[in-house]
């Protein structure tokens, strides 16, 4: 039986959600340079892929926090998908602002939430974690009981696992990092002479510098 997780990354792969450009990075919005960059937001534009993430979303919530009671995507990446969550499951749909709205009623959680109900919190992908900490925080703040988190795409950051296991929140993922790298190895994207760069990005993704940067 072919690995859910190598299936997706083919998929996102395919679709050109995840871009791997070891000879030209990529600058990210916090800062960092990268090899490669993550838009799984592409997914909702192909309907089979868009299909194929939602049923396996949908499956993973019901296998690991059977006892959920509404779903909440961490603003904005998720939205879409976990309204489509939601909609499979049956279930209410609400999402987690990074800030505060600035105007009317000033909310950070979006929709009709009720303390005490038990929550399972979707995001796009992971990097850092603290996007996804911080929606945590703000949903256990509302009186929710946060049962875990689940996720289409990991990078697997040291930092992130590191929170992810100090705030005691499960995390569950489609698809990550290492797998990424296998699928993008056997379909010819990148070649052996370029893990090398992938890997001394992954070790310290807030400090590698790309070659075309680096001084003599």
């Amino acid at each position: 039986m072919e690995r859910l997780d190598l299936t997706l990354a083919e998929k996102l792969l395919k679709i050109n959600a995840i871009m791997l450009q070891p000879d030209s990075p990529f600058l990210w919005g916090n800062g960092w340079n990268a090899p490669l960059y993550n838009d799984n937001k592409i997914t909702l534009s192909y309907p089979d892929v868009r299909r194929f993430v939602k049923v396996e979303l949908s499956r993973m919530i019901l296998e690991n926090f059977p006892d959920v009671e509404v779903v909440a995507s961490v603003a904005m990446g998720s939205i879409a998908m976990g309204a489509l969550v939601a909609d499979t499951l049956g279930l209410p749909f609400v999402y987690v602002r990074n800030v505060p709205k600035d105007h009317g009623l000033e909310n950070v959680i979006e929709g009709n939430f009720k303390p005490g109900k038990r929550v399972v919190l979707i995001e796009d992908l992971v990097s850092t974690g603290h996007n996804a900490i911080k929606a945590l925080h703000e949903m256990q703040l509302a009186g929710g009981d946060v049962l875990g988190m689940v996720a289409m795409f990991t990078y697997e950051f040291q930092q992130a696992l590191d929170s992810f296991k100090e705030e005691g929140l499960e995390l569950i993922t489609l698809t990550n990092y290492n797998a990424m790298m296998k699928a993008a190895l056997s379909s010819g994207r990148i070649k052996e002479d370029d893990v090398a760069t992938f890997e001394l990005w992954h070790n310290d993704p807030e400090n590698w510098t790309p070659r075309s940067l680096e001084i003599d």
